[in-house]
């Protein structure tokens, strides 16, 4: 049985996901985070393909701060940078813009991507 955050994020997830998709020109940067780990990734939505993608997992630890989420950021910026993409549509994946996410999304713009 799904808990009332849960519930609440799905909610949340499925109205910004009709609002929002990647395209070629502009994939959309997404992050989901765990008890253990932050994960981004960045996707073509039209063919379906993952373009690049970074994770604060280490086996065996928990890397879940906010200063593994800014490096997380860091790390995607520099993969995007490498395939060819600066301008990306940001998904929050129903989370409040708030702590890991903000930290990720500051540092990602740091990086040199445009959101």
């Amino acid at each position: 049985m799904a808990t009332l955050k849960d519930s609440r994020r799905s909610r949340i997830k499925k109205s910004i996901r009709g609002k929002i998709a990647g395209t070629a020109e502009r994939p959309r940067l997404t992050v989901y985070r765990s008890n253990s780990a932050v994960y981004a990734q960045i996707i073509d939505d039209a063919q379906g393909k993952t373009l690049a993608a970074a994770t604060s997992y280490v086996k065996g630890k928990v890397n879940n701060n906010i200063e593994a989420a800014s490096k997380v950021g860091k790390a995607i910026a520099e993969k995007a940078t490498a395939a060819g993409i600066s301008k990306v549509v940001f998904d929050r994946n129903g989370y409040l813009y708030h702590g890991r996410i903000k930290s990720l999304a500051e540092s990602a713009r740091e990086g040199g991507l445009q959101f």
